[in-house]
Parts: structure tokens; C-alpha cells; sequence
């Protein structure tokens, strides 16, 4: 029996939150230098200084800075100009901001299931879904782990498509020494609160393309014309990073190794404790991939007493918070609305039911770690006792 005692389930009382940011000295003094400036909004110093800094982390050309990793997104598009009856490869397995921004240009997102180790868009399914319509394909890296690259860019080469990386959850992750977000045409991360490199909300394009860094930083700020503003020859979007958000992310980045190494640890230390309960299938890397563990995602087996939710419930009383894993974009409403009936696709609707993922954010602490493998423990010893909840 754990020697934690249950607690009732107050997200306002949980004594482990699923995610809690750490922000350095150096971000808080780069925000209070931004703030004595007077500089708050995107004409801000700040926003060229880590556009600079991130694209030379990355080793590519250009960075643009923009409001979310959403609108990063939808940025990717429009300088692509993909449209209606355009068609974007995307897998089922995603937060639901990819297939989003798709549909916000009017094309149409087709569906591809994902791998069962890794939770990525399963490449070897990539070549049925393209057509004459396909104008890009859009990986995403989930949870830190990298999609396979090397086959998905041949594949897009010689079928003449873009490639448009969501990095959003793979800061610092690398494929076969390459960082993520930096091999296709086009990159986008979101530095959102809970994101390895956070500016509260934000997010970034990057490209080695001059034209589509240019088309990109028409866009985000109304597309004003060359030399005039307030004259528009396009529909443009107020997609920018303010100053403030800026200076923090240049100050989080100066501490991005000491992050990654942070999350290694946190991996590590789950992977030990963890490693006996024939109930949780832990994450895996492969071994041409660095994985950043954005966030440590474990599946419950099959054959377990618990389903997902009970599960998750468990540790809820305990006091350990958790988040589910993304539902299956082919079984959401609006895409059916929206787009109709695709699939089904049995992997990514089998993870999005069996799938959660523990506390994982930079904050997390070795009593943290203690604290919520006890519970598990305790959790699946009490179903085994009991033979369910």
C-alpha cells in the first residue's frame, strides 16, 4: 500500500501537476529590459533577437516569429499558397492544430494512421494517400519522438509535395543528428506554457526558402504593402509575437541544453521506476532519433483491469495529474461536419483510447517522480487486489 494518501481530485490541490513551466533568471531579466524599454509590441527589438538566435540554434536560414504554433502553421500554408482544392497529408494521431490551420485555407486534410511504437504518421501509409490534388504532407513529431524522415522526404521529392514540419512538441529532438523542424521546407513550433521552450503563447516558422520567410512576414502583419503601409494587395493576419513574449524566449533558450538534459533525467528516473508493471507499455526511442520526452506517454496494455479513465481517475485521488492522449482526428465532429467520413484507422483510435501521459513538465522534481510512481503502484496494486476498481 502507498504511503500516499488519497486526496480529493482539485486540479486548484494537486500536489503533481501534469506540467509546470520553469522560467530562468535570464528570460525574467530580458523581459524587465524589455519592459523598461517601452517596447512591448512586435516592432520590439527582441522579436529579430530570437528569430536570430532560434535559427541559428537550428542551423537554417530564416526564423518568423508569430503569435502560436497555429498560426505558424497556417503561415506554412498560405506562403505555399495551398487552397481550396488543395489536399495536405496529415496524420489521424495529432493535436487537432494542424489539421486546423488546413482548413482554415480551404483544403482538404487527408488522413493517414499512425505507427504503434512511435504514435507518428506511419510513412509506409504516405505514398496511398497522395494524389494529383496533394500539395504537402505534414508530419508531426508527437511527444518529442521524430517522425522517420528519410523515406517521407524521398516520398515528397519525387512526388513533387512540400514538406511542412510541426515541431511544436519536438524542441531539440534530432533525427539521425538533424534537429526537427529543420528538414523539410518548412518548420513550425509552438512555444506555448507547457512547451520545452515557452514564451506563455507563441510560436515560430523556419524555412531556408527566401521567399516563403518573406511571404511569411507579409502575412503575419496585415500584409502591408512594401514601402506603403496601410495599402493591401493581399488579405493578411495579425499572426505576430509581441516584444515581451520575444525577450522571454530569448532568455528560455540560453537554457535549452540544461532543459533537455532535465527531461532526459525525467525519463530515465519514470523508466526505472516504472519498468516492472506488465501494464504500462513505456515509451520508446529508435535508435537513429535523440528524443526530448516532451511529455512521458504511456499506453495501459490491453489485457489491464483498468481502462484508461479508471485509471486515470486512480491517480487523480492520489493527487497526480494527467492528461489523455489526442482523440482520433477522424472521429471529431467537426472534422466529419467539415470534411466527411475518413478510416477508419484502427492504431490511432486504439493509443487515443489506451493512451495517457504522466507529469512531465520542466518543474518536476525527484519527490514529484517518487510521488507519482507510488501512486501508480499503489493504483495497479489495488486493481490486481481487486480485480478492476
Amino acid at each position: 500500500m502507498s504511503s500516499i494518501e488519497p486526496v480529493p481530485a482539485n486540479p486548484l490541490r494537486m500536489r503533481v501537476p501534469v506540467s509546470s513551466p520553469v522560467i530562468t533568471a535570464a528570460a525574467k531579466q530580458y523581459v524587465a529590459a524589455a519592459m523598461e524599454s517601452g517596447w512591448v509590441s512586435s516592432g520590439g527589438p527582441a522579436v529579430a533577437l530570437f528569430e536570430q538566435r532560434f535559427s541559428a540554434y537550428l542551423g537554417v536560414k530564416h526564423a518568423v516569429a508569430s503569435s502560436s504554433g497555429t498560426t505558424a502553421l497556417h503561415l506554412a500554408m498560405l506562403a505555399l499558397d495551398i487552397g481550396p482544392g488543395d489536399e495536405i497529408i496529415v496524420p489521424d494521431f495529432t493535436m487537432f492544430s494542424p489539421v486546423a490551420a488546413v482548413l482554415y485555407t480551404g483544403a482538404r486534410p487527408v488522413l493517414v494512421d499512425c505507427e504503434p511504437d512511435t504514435f507518428n504518421i506511419d510513412v509506409g501509409r504516405v505514398a496511398a494517400a497522395i494524389t494529383s490534388r496533394t500539395r504537402a504532407v505534414l508530419p508531426v513529431h508527437l511527444y518529442g519522438h521524430s517522425v522517420d524522415m528519410d523515406p517521407l522526404l524521398d516520398l515528397a521529392s519525387s512526388a513533387g509535395i512540400s514538406v511542412i514540419e510541426d515541431a511544436a512538441e519536438a524542441h531539440g529532438s534530432r533525427y539521425k543528428g538533424q534537429p526537427c523542424g529543420a528538414m523539410g521546407d518548412i518548420g513550425c513550433f509552438s512555444f506555448y506554457g507547457n512547451k520545452i521552450i515557452t514564451t506563455g503563447e507563441g510560436g515560430m516558422l523556419v524555412t531556408n526558402d527566401d521567399a516563403i520567410a518573406h511571404r511569411a512576414r507579409e502575412l503575419r502583419n496585415m500584409a502591408h504593402a512594401s514601402g506603403q503601409r496601410f495599402l493591401h494587395e493581399a488579405v493578411g493576419y495579425s499572426y505576430r509575437m509581441g516584444n515581451l513574449q520575444a525577450a522571454c524566449g530569448v532568455g528560455q533558450l540560453e537554457s535549452i541544453d540544461a532543459f533537455l538534459k532535465h527531461k532526459k533525467w525525467m525519463a530515465s528516473e519514470y523508466q526505472r521506476a516504472l519498468a516492472r508493471h506488465a501494464e504500462l507499455r513505456l515509451p520508446i526511442t529508435h535508435p537513429n532519433c535523440d528524443n526530448s520526452f516532451w511529455m512521458y506517454a504511456v499506453l495501459l496494455h490491453p489485457d489491464c483491469l483498468l481502462s484508461r479513465d479508471e485509471f486515470r481517475a486512480g491517480l487523480d485521488e492520489r493527487g497526480v495529474e494527467t492528461r489523455e492522449f489526442f482523440k482520433s482526428t477522424g472521429s471529431q465532429p467537426i472534422f466529419r461536419s467539415r470534411v466527411g467520413l475518413q478510416g477508419p484507422f484502427p492504431v490511432s483510435e486504439d493509443i487515443a483510447r489506451r493512451g495517457l501521459y504522466l507529469p512531465s513538465g520542466l518543474g518536476i522534481t525527484q519527490e514529484q517522480i517518487g510521488i507519482v510512481c507510488d501512486a501508480i503502484a499503489d493504483v495497479l496494486s489495488q486493481a490486481r487486489m481487486h480485480g478492476g476498481v
